[in-house]
């Protein structure tokens, strides 16, 4: 089958991936190669505000640059880490411009369509996160929106797990994804305000009912910017700000 061409650009020390049109599809500062350069990938970065890192297993559906997949797996000694990608030349630039090593013992980099490996039974119930960023060439929307899709990714996840989701806020699938979503986690989601252009990072939950209150959160998040680097603070902020929720306390 035909795939997308793979194309890069770089404006002041910042190296972007491209399929061949001006639309970024991901990005690396080379000076920081391990960085998670774009907001919309910082904050799907956001179900370490409720998982613990270590000993889990998380799922990258969409390489891209692979920016979210080596962090992950740069978290700790004991985390496990696979990205699935359709495009084969997607995942030799990850390697080849933007530095992900594969090398660990920890990581699997796994060529296939992301609908088929999540509907594979032999991938039920196998992680703790998912991580969903799938765009076509133009990057006008996700290129898997459907209900089986979001069927397959909650079956995917462990009887507790956090799923986070890349969408575009102005492209007519976006109300189509966010439906979906709901319908397969039972409403349990929550939306980050609208970054970059137009990107929108929906955290979907599995598992019991969670209550935390505001105060934990944020404890939490300052927690995860002293271990991480990544700027969650204002994760909380913002997530209380986008969501009608208690005034205390999280309740999804």
């Amino acid at each position: 089958m035909p795939y997308e061409p793979v194309t890069f650009s770089e404006i002041q020390g910042v190296r972007y991936l491209h399929l061949g049109t001006p639309w970024v599809q991901g990005a690396m500062r080379i000076k920081k190669p391990y960085s998670i350069e774009l907001e919309y990938a910082q904050q799907m970065m956001a179900w370490l505000l409720f998982l613990e890192a270590s000993n889990t297993k998380a799922l990258q559906l969409g390489l891209g640059t692979g920016a979210l997949t080596q962090f992950t797996n740069r978290l700790n000694d004991t985390i496990q880490t696979i990205g699935v990608e359709l495009n084969p030349g997607i995942i030799i630039a990850a390697q080849t411009m933007f530095f992900l090593d594969v090398k660990s013992p920890r990581m699997k980099i796994i060529q296939d369509n992301a609908l088929n490996y999540v509907q594979n039974t032999n991938n039920h119930h196998q992680f703790d996160s998912i991580q969903v960023d799938i765009f076509n060439g133009e990057a006008s929307g996700p290129a898997l929106s459907s209900l089986d899709f979001y069927q397959g990714c909650f079956n995917a996840l462990k009887e507790v797990g956090v799923m986070t989701v890349n969408l575009f806020s102005r492209h007519p699938s976006f109300n189509t994804n966010i439906n979906h979503i709901c319908d397969v986690f039972d409403n349990r989601v929550l939306l980050f305000n609208e970054v970059h252009d137009c990107n929108v990072v929906v955290i979907a939950f599995k598992g019991p009912h969670l209550e935390i209150s505001w105060d934990d959160l944020e404890h939490r998040a300052r927690y995860l910017r002293k271990e991480s680097g990544l700027p969650s603070k204002k994760w909380v902020k913002n997530l209380k700000k986008c969501n009608v929720q208690p005034e205390k306390f999280l309740s999804i």
